[in-house]
């Protein structure tokens, strides 16, 4: 079957319109992104990025090689690590924009669709962190996007270019198998699109993509895939009847509950409109993907990627619909109710009327960005106190990636291990290496000799995160010998 591309006639796009958006919101994370401090993910990132390998137990290599490439442009500069996700989530809002022109959606529709997205809370948050899941979102969105255009222009070959995508996200977080599976089920269950997988360029598609995923996959199979075993205790956090209703509520949420409406809205509209028959595989990949993970057990944000597309739908046909002020209205009502949850999420208040405030119950991730310089302050003064000749000998423990990543972004000037995921293969501590730090252990003497305790962790501000008031030990070394205890201290789970 010979294969053309068909000419289009589709409304001006809403270039300048759209790029105000993306400016403003650009200025916005920018002014937040040195406000309070890192997060536990962010350190533990820049620290697998001074291990730089195909694979970690938790993930691919593609955002700690970030965290890699800004600490040699900038050391431990906050802004300049936070820049990589600024601008995925800049990318986003114009992905999304793109996709409401495709839909045949004229400026309004795009400017809302665009105002919608850059104000909601979940982008506010992927963009202001380096995160996995910010660039796993952006990579769904690309994906979605291309292929709905390979399938409404009739351009198979742009199956390689979502594979190319596809590839590189894959190198960021294995999820992206799961919007694949949504896509060819969505592909296949269409009559319309079901002929663009007689040709080539899906499968080639596919090959680029597991070629570019391959020295990950050779990682993971030389380590015992690790991922599968965390994917289980995730499934087994997130299982069950509360796990289930839990998903359910934060897919709903994360953009905002008015937001919610919209996309809900765009998902109906996208699988009754005959003139959108190409782009149901879109809606039904969405579809897909949300079944599974209610069936394997997952977290609400892991189908943020396939919401933009139904978003755009929501905004084309509400932009359809009315017009003038109403739309004026309804996109301010939309950022508005988006804005609300931004304290709880990202910092705009002071830190001490957010700690103060009852923001920290609705999220538990921004707590975790608060506090770490005096943890650091607690060990470091807890070092100095030790016998100047175990000074030179002495190594730090944590229970966590979080606590050992501050320890190693903010620096205590003695070598720090962890059993947790990837920092349980960068260990253990050399034979003799003693007497040891043990910090946010409740009671380590199981593992550990000759404890004592040596200090509490605590913060000025007040955040009530995970290490607050948790223990730090001085213990004379581990029960046998590190070799001995490594596998018993070492653990796999998010």
């Amino acid at each position: 079957m010979m294969w053309c591309v068909q000419r289009i006639d589709r409304p001006p796009a809403a270039s300048r319109e759209v790029a105000l958006v993306v400016l403003v919101l650009a200025v916005v994370l920018l002014l937040l992104s040195q406000r309070y401090g890192p997060h536990r993910d962010e350190m533990y990132f820049a620290s697998a990025g001074q291990r730089l390998a195909w694979g970690y137990p938790d993930q691919p290599a593609f955002t700690p090689v970030l965290a890699r490439l800004t600490a040699v442009v900038a050391g431990h500069d906050l802004l300049v690590l936070r820049l990589p996700s600024l601008l995925a989530v800049c990318g986003l809002v114009a992905m999304s924009a793109a996709f409401a022109r495709l839909l045949g959606g004229a400026r309004n529709a795009q400017l809302l669709t665009a105002v919608t997205v850059a104000a909601s809370a979940l982008t506010l948050t992927l963009g202001h962190r380096l995160s996995t899941a910010t660039f796993d979102t952006v990579a769904w969105t690309a994906i979605l996007l291309v292929v709905a255009r390979a399938l409404v222009e009739h351009r198979p070959r742009l199956w390689l270019l979502a594979g190319l995508v596809a590839g590189i996200g894959l190198n960021n977080k294995h999820a992206v198998v799961f919007v694949l599976l949504g896509i060819l089920v969505g592909v296949a269950a269409v009559r319309e699109t079901r002929a663009q997988l007689r040709t080539p360029y899906p499968y080639l598609g596919g090959l680029l993509a597991l070629a570019i995923w391959a020295p990950n996959l050779v990682w993971q199979a030389r380590h015992g895939w690790p991922v599968l075993a965390l994917s289980a205790d995730i499934a087994h956090e997130y299982g069950g009847v509360g796990g289930r209703i839990a998903f359910v509520g934060q897919a709903l949420v994360m953009f905002s509950p008015v937001v919610a409406v919209v996309w809900v809205y765009g998902l109906v509209q996208l699988l009754r409109r005959p003139e959108w028959v190409r782009v149901w595989p879109v809606a039904l990949a969405f579809v897909t993907v949300t079944i599974v993970f209610l069936v394997a057990g997952g977290k609400g944000y892991y189908v943020a990627g396939a919401v933009p597309p139904l978003l755009a739908a929501g905004c084309t046909a509400l932009a359809g619909r009315w017009s003038g002020r109403r739309l004026v209205t309804t996109g301010a009502a939309l950022a508005l109710s988006a804005v609300v949850a931004w304290p709880a999420l990202v910092p705009v208040l002071p830190v001490k009327v957010y700690t103060s405030s009852f923001y920290p119950v609705i999220d538990a991730d921004q707590p975790e960005t608060i506090g770490w310089p005096e943890l650091v302050g607690t060990v470091r003064e807890i070092l100095d106190r030790l016998p100047a000749d175990q000074q030179h000998t002495a190594v730090v423990f944590t229970r966590n990636y979080g606590e050992a990543g501050a320890l190693e972004w903010y620096g205590v000037g003695r070598p720090v291990y962890s059993g947790h995921n990837g920092f349980a293969d960068w260990g253990p501590p050399p034979a003799g290496a003693g007497p040891g730090v043990v910090v946010g252990y409740p009671s380590p003497q199981d593992s550990f000799a000759g404890c004592r305790r040596a200090g509490t962790i605590s913060n000025n501000e007040g955040a009530d995160n995970e290490e607050r008031g948790a223990p730090v030990w001085v213990c004379a070394g581990p029960r046998g010998s590190w070799a001995v205890q490594w596998p018993g201290l070492s653990h796999l789970d998010a």
